[in-house]
């Protein structure tokens, strides 16, 4: 019997995200195949939602809304920041990924918009965001 994907499988598989133009974002296609459990977070729920019901062997291409995706970019996760409020000798440049780290040792990561002598306009949404995309799977394994 073919088994098919679950809320909480692990799977083996190769995938695939690019813009809904097609612009290739990220890709395990030629490369190792990626191994993951479903429920963990090593994949967005829109993605693994996706991923449900498929079999072993099966290789589909979902056109995703984003709300489907990685949802819509939230404005309240916007923060222009005043850089004397971050740690001396951070590396800032616009454009950049910037991590963060909390004093209780959690990193999370904010895109820098706009920089200028005082102030840094830092972007915590997810760099998808807000954007439609394609993504393609094919399932390997399931255990």
């Amino acid at each position: 019997m073919n088994k098919l994907t679950q809320a909480d499988s692990f799977l083996t598989l190769h995938y695939r995200i690019a813009t809904a133009e097609g612009e290739e974002l990220v890709s395990t296609f030629g490369l190792s195949p990626a191994t993951l459990q479903m429920g963990s977070g090593q994949l967005a729920e829109g993605l693994e939602r996706c991923l449900l019901g498929l079999g072993e062997g099966e290789r589909r291409i979902f056109d995703l809304t984003p709300e489907q995706a990685f949802g819509l970019a939230n404005p309240a996760l916007v923060e222009c920041i005043l850089l004397a409020a971050l740690p001396e000798g951070m590396a800032l440049r616009e454009n950049s990924l910037v991590e963060f780290t909390t004093p209780e040792g959690r990193s999370f990561s904010g895109f820098l918009r706009e920089l200028t002598a005082t102030h840094g306009l830092f972007d915590f949404n997810h760099p998808l965001s807000g954007k439609a995309i394609r993504f393609e799977a094919e399932i390997l394994s399931i255990l």
